[in-house]
């Protein structure tokens, strides 16, 4: 209310200070005819009546008539008349009256009062921001935590049923959960309350989802905060925030702190960047007291999340701190077809949809990237005028997640439109004919995102463990376009660059990480702890420049023996080779089975794949 007057008596003031200065220019609507003061000293016989305002001077004649002119400045009229010659007794005569001019008052008056009033505004302005720049002073060090379900704070919505697979990991999740809501029940039985859930895993499998359906479930004030607000250029910044952060969270105790991307202030100490009194490694040890000090007896319990566990200082993961280390991988088909379940209850799907088989063509994606397929394939419908979502539109949206939107405008030409025909009809001949290979279920020349064709190859069941014959197969699949361009053309292009930078990279893992060379069993090469946005600055070698050149030669055998077999393969069935193409130029996309009638015949002679008894 008083703020309301305030503004209400600034904004009078103003109008007070806009009308006094419009009347210093007031300028009336009828105009009267002005003479000259000669003319009047002519016919000054004649005057009436006669109005002095300032310097503004109205006369009345005898007949009615109005007139008016001026007189000098700094000098009566009276003076100025007789000055003109015109005689005592003839002004006598003429009703002379005298007018103070309208605002003339507001000229001297805002002479006066206005640098006043322009003074009082100026400092009641710097005075609002000192004050709103001292208050901001002191909440510069408070933690900026969203809270929820706390007292008159909104509640988080989000529960566990909004969560789908992931079941091992919501039982853990409920258990702390549990704890807080009855923890007689655990005291009783001796246990200790955990002091912190570590959620480990990659992008997109839902670690803040379920940090959002804890919130949902405890029904206890759930303090929110990312790792990056609480490090700032100021040195002591980070650290009072975090003991600002852990106070609040006492006082409302029993509470939960999630801390999102750990990583930003939990990495390794001691790297070598930014000194032993880098700020980020003060707010490190700050929240390793605050986590296991003195004070034992707080009924507060932290969930952290990272991708990056593997950067994370050990005081960090030791028990007492981090006492549970939850793993979240991404979803199998099972887990894959829930989400697509749970994404899709408001969506208006057509009787033809079928989760499973789009679960089955996502093997590998994350929980986001599977919401991301349903919600693609709901703006597909609705970029056609769909009333309702196909089973068409949940396989293209597939293709767009995986590899991008289809570029129509990228016409290739004749001779490129052959090339990458061959290079996509290898692909998919090596990998459905080699010993172990999967079933192809689409072939393109169609440009999307970076790629000029694709072929996409789906295993028929997920696996989790791979054998030596099973990657060198892999190998001789990424080589299938290349080989199939030496083969035919007699010469490779640039397309097939991406494949051998996967085969090399593969190569150089079954060597140095998987002990599956002729080196034997043991992993060369370890990564240095040296970070810089994200990535590894070097990597630290723990072998000689002699066992390096053996690692080199290694990988080159792996390639080349992927290549010759990816050879025999293809010159053993180049007839059908050069009919996929054909049929791929003509209709630029071959469905799985359109490409298994043509290749019908190969798939009763293919090989099977012999596992060794051990």
């Amino acid at each position: 209310m008083k703020i309301l007057t305030k503004h209400i008596l600034f904004i009078l003031l103003i109008f007070l200070l806009l009308a006094g200065i419009f009347s210093l220019f007031e300028d009336p609507f009828e105009r009267t005819e002005e003479i000259s003061l000669s003319e009047l000293v002519q016919r000054i016989e004649n005057v009436k009546e006669i109005t002095v305002a300032g310097n503004a001077v109205s006369l009345v004649f005898n007949d009615g008539t109005k007139k008016e002119t001026r007189k000098e400045p700094e000098t009566g009229l009276i003076e100025t008349l007789r000055n003109y010659g015109v005689s005592v007794e003839t002004i006598r005569e003429i009703d002379i009256k005298t007018k103070t001019e309208p605002g003339a008052w507001v000229g001297p008056a805002l002479m006066v009062f206005l640098p006043f009033l322009i003074f009082i505004v100026f400092f009641f302005f710097i005075f609002k921001r000192m004050k709103a720049g001292a208050s901001q002073a002191f909440d510069f060090t408070k933690a900026k935590a969203k809270l929820f379900g706390g007292k008159g704070q909104p509640e988080e919505k989000t529960s566990f049923d909004d969560v789908a697979g992931l079941t091992e990991v919501k039982e853990e999740l409920k258990e702390v959960v549990d704890f807080l809501k009855n923890p007689k029940k655990y005291l009783k039985m001796g246990a200790k309350i955990p002091r912190g859930v570590l959620l480990l895993g990659a992008a997109g499998v839902g670690k803040t989802l379920l940090a959002r359906a804890v919130a949902g479930e405890a029904k206890v004030p759930f303090f929110s905060i990312s790792g990056s607000e609480f490090v700032e250029m100021f040195v002591g910044v980070g650290s009072s925030r975090v003991r600002n952060l852990f106070s609040t969270a006492k006082k409302a105790a029993p509470a939960i702190i999630f801390i999102d991307e750990l990583d930003a202030i939990g990495r390794r100490r001691g790297t070598g960047i930014g000194g032993g009194h880098d700020e980020r490694e003060q707010t490190l040890n700050q929240i390793l007291v605050e986590m296991d000090g003195f004070e034992r007896e707080t009924n507060i319990i932290i969930i952290a999340a990272t991708n990056r566990g593997d950067v994370l200082d050990p005081a960090l993961l030791r028990p007492g701190r981090f006492d549970r280390k939850i793993i979240l991988e991404a979803p199998d088909i099972k887990g894959r077809k829930e989400v697509l379940k749970l994404h899709t209850i408001k969506m208006p799907l057509a009787s033809d949809v079928k989760l499973r088989e789009v679960a089955e063509r996502t093997p590998g994606f994350s929980g986001a990237d599977v919401a991301n397929v349903a919600n693609e394939a709901a703006i597909l419908a609705a970029r056609k005028n769909k009333e309702k979502i196909f089973q068409e539109d949940f396989l293209e949206s597939i293709e767009k997640v995986l590899l991008g939107p289809e570029r129509k405008s990228h016409i290739l030409s004749k001779k490129e439109k052959e090339i990458a025909a061959y290079h996509e009809a290898g692909h998919a001949l090596a990998t459905t004919l080699l010993p172990g290979g999967e079933p192809i279920r689409k072939i393109s020349i169609i440009a999307r995102g970076m790629a000029a064709g694709y072929t996409i190859h789906l295993p028929a069941e997920e696996k989790r463990m791979k054998t030596k014959k099973e990657f060198e197969n892999e190998l001789a699949m990424f080589l299938g376009g290349y080989c199939a361009e030496k083969l035919i053309f007699k010469e490779v292009t640039t397309g097939a660059s991406n494949d051998l930078s996967k085969a090399s990279s593969l190569a150089r893992r079954l060597v140095k990480e998987y002990g599956m060379s002729s080196l034997g069993p043991v992993a060369y090469g370890e990564n240095n702890e040296l970070t810089f946005l994200g990535r590894e600055i070097s990597e630290q070698k723990n072998y000689s420049e002699k066992v390096a050149a053996k690692i080199d030669q290694e990988v080159s055998n792996f390639i080349k023996k992927a290549e010759k077999k990816s050879i025999e393969v293809l010159r053993k069935n180049k007839k059908t080779l050069e009919k996929v193409a054909r049929v791929l130029i003509k209709k630029e996309t071959i469905e799985k089975e359109e490409f298994e009638k043509l290749i019908k015949k190969e798939i009763k002679e293919k090989p099977k794949m012999k596992m060794k008894k051990v």
